[in-house]
């Protein structure tokens, strides 16, 4: 009877775990470049001294929906949007390289090139800084102009080219922050050949639809298996009742 119950209650565990993950992608529905998280089960059978075989189901977010959204053309300047597979490099609070497709650029108060999430775009010698009070563009590259408003004629100055990334051959996952990482640490190598597209942005990736259905999906499956504890209760009464006739 206790595998039963053990088995239902991993499958509940790992329920709820999808309810969480099917959660953030439907409230992340809207957020630019976001990547929707994939969940996956793990079933495992673990085999005790007399081998009685417990079943269970071990569930977890293991990856991110890597495949593109739709592109919104803006005319902001420092909106871009990827073309292709690429990620744009960003500089995370604990001063590791992290990526995401988000592309909604900004300049801080400091001077700093940033994404929506506030964190600093990384170029090639580390985190771009651009001049005060001066108008921006990129280009198709990756590479920020700077022009100076009082010198109308003067050519724009290069001020920094954005890391793009190739994640080709390398895992990359999500952290607890949303953003993607290297598996057991490290950086992505740039991608000389990734390109953008200026005044525009990528959507999320995100179905609603489907996200809206799996969740349904998930809350029935969750309901499923707390029934195996009302009927594992019941017959276990039953058991007793013989147990006591018998008696």
């Amino acid at each position: 009877m206790d595998r039963m119950i053990y088995t239902a209650f991993s499958g509940m565990e790992s329920a709820m775990t999808r309810q969480r993950v099917t959660a953030s992608n439907l409230a992340n529905a809207q957020t630019t470049g976001f990547r929707a998280e994939t969940f996956t089960v793990d079933p495992r059978a673990l085999v005790g001294p007399s081998l009685e075989a417990r079943a269970v189901s071990r569930g977890g977010v293991y990856g991110a929906d890597m495949r593109a959204g739709t592109t919104i053309r803006t005319g902001q300047p420092l909106d871009i949007a990827i073309n292709g597979a690429a990620l744009i490099t960003l500089q995370a609070a604990d001063g590791e390289e992290v990526y995401s497709r988000r592309g909604d650029l900004s300049v801080s108060a400091s001077g700093l090139l940033q994404n929506g999430d506030g964190l600093p775009v990384m170029g090639e010698a580390g985190p771009i800084t651009v001049p005060a009070g001066r108008s921006l563009s990129i280009g198709a590259d990756g590479s920020v102009f700077a022009a100076d408003p009082a010198l109308p004629e003067a050519p724009p100055e290069t001020v920094g080219q954005i890391k793009l990334a190739s994640a080709e051959g390398s895992g990359i996952a999500k952290d607890l922050d949303g953003f993607l990482r290297v598996i057991g640490g490290g950086i992505l190598p740039a991608d000389a050949e990734a390109t953008i597209t200026a005044g525009a942005l990528e959507s999320s990736n995100v179905d609603t639809t489907e996200v809206l259905v799996d969740m349904i999906e998930v809350q029935r499956g969750f309901e499923r298996r707390a029934k195996l504890f009302s009927t594992a209760s019941e017959i276990d009464q039953a058991g007793s009742r013989l147990m006591s006739l018998r008696g």
